[in-house]
């Protein structure tokens, strides 16, 4: 797939995941403060999908796959503990860590 194209699905998926938080909002499943953490999860599950997508067309001059997958997966982690930072902001920080800490575990694993 060309960069191109694949910019474009980033900036319809986006819009989707806009038009997601917008419904859940006026369905009452979702209160005015978790629209921005719903919007930073949903699009960081997006970079992991094009992480996969990615790795199976991979370029020879480009972001690879592992990076996209490790900016979704912080993506998911920086809104999941938007939302528990309501109950505990212990959790939400933890949440945080640990996926920093499996990232660079991967990372390192990874060089090998």
């Amino acid at each position: 797939m060309v960069k191109a194209e694949r910019n474009l699905l980033t900036i319809g998926a986006i819009f989707v995941i806009i038009v997601i938080s917008i419904l859940l909002y006026a369905a009452k499943l979702l209160s005015g403060y978790y629209i921005v953490p719903t919007i930073i999860a949903m699009f960081g599950i997006w970079l992991m999908i094009l992480a996969v997508m990615q790795r199976l067309d991979a370029e020879r001059y480009g972001r690879g796959a592992f990076s996209y997958f490790s900016w979704g997966l912080l993506l998911v982690a920086i809104g999941g503990a938007w939302f528990i930072y309501s109950y505990n902001a212990i959790y939400s920080i933890a949440v945080i860590l640990i996926v920093l800490a499996a990232i660079a575990i991967a990372a390192a694993f990874r060089r090998k």
